[in-house]
């Protein structure tokens, strides 16, 4: 059974990120894996490393220029066998899952972060298992192999949902699906200058969105003081000014 973990290269965040001419500047930004990837590449490894299942290969994809290549090669020495860098810049979810399919219909478990850590658009996922005509779980938290078997568990309202499922699939994960991402060691790292990166050209696919720019969100408004025993007043303010009933 082979694992393909997606990952998005975005800005750290803790990275202070100031807009101009309403596009962020990003000259300073420290790039990093995206943490809910990191945290299914993590999950991924433990499942490599554990014998009472079937998988035997973790690669990882990303969709990215060669800026991007630090953060496939921190992937690389946590412990991904081989790497693939699709040569284009992420401009669209669309475009973004279709460059990964052309990677992904090689593999029986296909997993994304939930959403990534920069525009937040929480749509490749799904996007990539109708391009692939593979089946797809979201939200899910929790990921166990027993031999070929696929066990999930998923979040839903008030509680969880544990699946199994058949191969192939594609995994949308999120928040549970490790504790800690995994901190590459020295010998990782040394490895990881040997294994395959391997650079594909981009697909031709169409950008469905487009951001015209970006704003700041407005400032709030000042504290208004009423009068406990003024409520009409305070009923004027939420209807006329708040506009809130």
């Amino acid at each position: 059974m082979k694992i393909l973990i997606c990952l998005g290269n975005v800005p750290d965040t803790t990275t202070k990120i100031k807009l101009v001419d309403g596009k962020p500047d990003l000259t300073n930004a420290q790039w990093v894996i995206n943490p809910w990837d990191e945290l299914a590449l993590t999950r991924a490894m433990q499942l490599l490393e554990d014998s009472n299942n079937s998988v035997a290969k973790v690669d990882v994809a990303t969709v990215g220029k060669i800026s991007s290549e630090p953060t496939i090669r921190k992937a690389l020495a946590i412990g991904a066998d081989e790497a693939f860098r699709i040569d284009a810049e992420p401009t669209d979810a669309y475009f973004t899952a279709a460059q990964l399919a052309q990677v992904a219909s090689n593999y029986d478990i296909i997993i994304t972060g939930i959403e990534n850590a920069d525009y937040n658009g929480s749509s490749v996922g799904a996007m990539l298992a109708e391009l692939l005509g593979f089946a797809s779980v979201s939200a899910v938290s929790a990921l166990n192999i027993e031999g070929s078997v696929v066990k999930l568990n998923r979040e839903i309202d008030g509680g969880k949902e544990m699946l199994t499922v058949d191969t192939p699939v594609v995994l949308t994960v999120q928040k549970g699906i490790a504790i800690d991402p995994r901190i590459p060691a020295m010998r990782g790292i040394m490895m990881a200058k040997k294994k395959p990166l391997n650079v594909l050209a981009p697909v031709e696919a169409e950008n469905l969105t487009e951001i015209i720019a970006f704003e700041m969100p407005a400032p709030k408004g000042s504290c208004k003081m009423v009068d406990p025993a003024n409520v009409s007043q305070l009923v004027d303010l939420l209807r006329n000014e708040a506009k809130v009933i």
